[in-house]
Formats: structure tokens, C-alpha cells, sequence
């Protein structure tokens, strides 16, 4: 599965100015509103209601938040970069900088997990995410994220 396949090029923010996690899910949230056509509360409930089963900031300045959604036909996601990091309950006690949404319909069992699994791999590349913080502008992040995906495939 390709990131491009997931996340479209106006799916990423590049300097989202937020406070706290629940800001930075409220901004995520319309944003995917846009995207999908669904109503930015249900998505938002859906993302805090997997936060409250565990966070999904997976540390080292990175957080996967995520949730299924009946309404969906196909997976969705959207990348901000922070201007900065904020607390987001990681499980290393850092703060986030750099979150990757993704939203699946009920049905994307597999194809969830498997997004998930291929969106953490990318994202535990160090040299990968320092060229993502090194980085302001939504094209250039974009070409990033869509040329990882297809370079990593080669390898």
C-alpha cells in the first residue's frame, strides 16, 4: 500500500499551529472533513475515543492517531507537520511534532493494520523525519511522503 494511495496532496498541512492534542485533533478532524466529505464532530469523537483507549503518540515526537468509520468507502489520511511540538501523552513523555492520521471504513480490517504497520515504518526512520522537520512547505512534504513510499518498496 502507497501513502499517496492514502493521503492526497491537500491532506497535508505544513506549519499547523496548535496548543494541545485536543486542538491538534480538532484541526486534523476538519481537515479530514474536507477530504472525505464527513462531518468534522464524527470524526473528532472518533479519534478521541481512540485516545482514550491508549495514546497514539508512539514517541520519538510522532503520533498515528486513527479510527474506522462506517461511512468511509476507502482509507483517508492526513499529515501535519507542527510549527510546534505539543504534549500529546506519548508514550515517551515527548512532545509531538509531526502526526499522521488515518481514517478507515469499519469494513479495512486488514488494509488498516496494514497502513498503520506501513506508516509506522516510515515514520521510525530518523533521517526520514529530520528531513520532514527540515521541511515547510506542503509540496515539498508532500514529495517526501509519496517518494518514501515508492522508494521503500524498491529496497
Amino acid at each position: 500500500m502507497e501513502i499517496a494511495e492514502l493521503l492526497p496532496q491537500d491532506g497535508v498541512v505544513a506549519n499547523l499551529k496548535v496548543t494541545s492534542k485536543k486542538q491538534a485533533l480538532q484541526e486534523l478532524a476538519q481537515k479530514a472533513a474536507q477530504l472525505t466529505d464527513l462531518h468534522e464532530r464524527r470524526i473528532f469523537d472518533v479519534l478521541l475515543e481512540r485516545e482514550r483507549l491508549g495514546t497514539t503518540g508512539v514517541g520519538q515526537g510522532i503520533a498515528i492517531p486513527h479510527g474506522k468509520l462506517n461511512e468511509l468507502g476507502r482509507l483517508h489520511a492526513v499529515f501535519a507537520r507542527l510549527e510546534t511540538p505539543i504534549d500529546f501523552d506519548s508514550i515517551d513523555d515527548e512532545p509531538v511534532d509531526l502526526i499522521f492520521l488515518l481514517l478507515a471504513p469499519e469494513s479495512a480490517g486488514a488494509d488498516h493494520l496494514k497502513a498503520l504497520a506501513r506508516i509506522s515504518r516510515l515514520l521510525r526512520d530518523q533521517n526520514f523525519c529530520a528531513k520532514l522537520r527540515g521541511t515547510s512547505e506542503p509540496d515539498a512534504l508532500y514529495a517526501l511522503l509519496s517518494d518514501a513510499s515508492v522508494s521503500s518498496n524498491a529496497a
